[in-house]
């Protein structure tokens, strides 16, 4: 169950209204790394949690966070729209305000759909979409999929951070670039003590003699050049400590040269000369559908 309260986790008032840059705000609200997503994501995974109890609160807390964290956003695009589409009294007297503001640069759904208010979609308008989203049951898997969003989504704060001069926007992304640090400490943490207690491979519970496992640890050297051989990928121990790396230079192909047979005649595929029916046996061809 959740409740809600009126006052917002942090401050989410700009100094001024800027409809264009509500639009680009719209990103870290619903796009792919957005606000919305990781909500999702966070939620799913601890409503779906079989692991420790900890582990399925710790979701359930950050996920509940960043409930918070929509509704901010929301907030500061409802207020950054507030007066628009109208500028200046003057330019407003001389020119239609509407045309004037999707002209520089402001979303017209802001106007058109919404009435002036954030929509679950991205920068460019196109709709949040659950795909975005990981919860796959394997608590590694995820926390990594987990970090990785923090850090997509800690960097699109601070470029939009280094994009506007208000005052009252940079607070509240500064306070959510602040959670975005300790929520990449967070999975850092929670992978750390995952990889103590299993293996650092997903899933650890696959049998590794059911691999290849003469190419479990080669780095294959695919394109021009071998500067990659100097990675700690290409030498040394493995990170999960099971054998050591090994840089292959030219790798050799291992598998067969495919030769597919013609399809059936049915299928009216290109079939070489020699299996072309003569005229008799075309007008004679019945497909599988056809018989009885």
């Amino acid at each position: 169950m959740f409740t809600h309260i009126k006052e917002l986790q942090y401050n989410a008032k700009p100094t001024s209204p800027d409809p264009v840059y509500a639009k680009k705000l719209q990103e870290i609200l619903g796009g792919q790394f957005g606000e919305i997503t990781v909500m999702m994501q966070y939620l799913f995974q601890g409503w779906n949690c079989r692991a420790e109890q900890k582990y399925k609160d710790m979701l359930l807390d950050i996920g509940t966070e960043e409930i918070a964290h929509v509704e901010m956003i929301a907030t500061m695009i409802a207020q950054l729209l507030d007066g628009a589409p109208a500028k200046e009294q003057e330019e407003a007297a001389a020119k239609n305000p509407a045309v004037e503001a999707v002209l520089g640069g402001m979303n017209p759904q802001h106007i058109i759909v919404s009435g002036l208010g954030a929509t679950p979609t991205d920068s460019v308008g196109y709709p949040w979409n659950s795909r975005y989203t990981i919860a796959s049951g394997n608590l590694l898997a995820d926390f990594r999929a987990n970090l990785n969003a923090e850090s997509q989504g800690r960097l699109q704060v601070v470029r939009l951070y280094e994009s506007t001069t208000d005052p009252g926007v940079r607070d509240m992304l500064s306070f959510l670039i602040a959670r975005d640090t300790m929520h990449q400490n967070q999975w850092m943490a929670a992978i750390e003590e995952l990889e103590a207690n299993q293996k650092a491979i997903v899933p650890s519970t696959f049998p590794q003699n059911l691999e290849k496992q003469e190419v479990s640890y080669s780095f294959m050297n695919f394109s021009e050049g071998e500067e990659s051989s100097d990675g700690r990928w290409a030498k040394g121990k493995s990170m999960d400590g099971q054998a050591s790396f090994e840089y292959v230079s030219k790798p050799e192909a291992m598998g067969q040269n495919p030769q597919l047979q013609p399809s059936p005649a049915y299928i009216h595929g290109t079939v070489p000369p020699d299996m072309i029916p003569p005229e008799t046996d075309q007008a004679n061809f019945q497909s599988p559908s056809n018989n009885t």
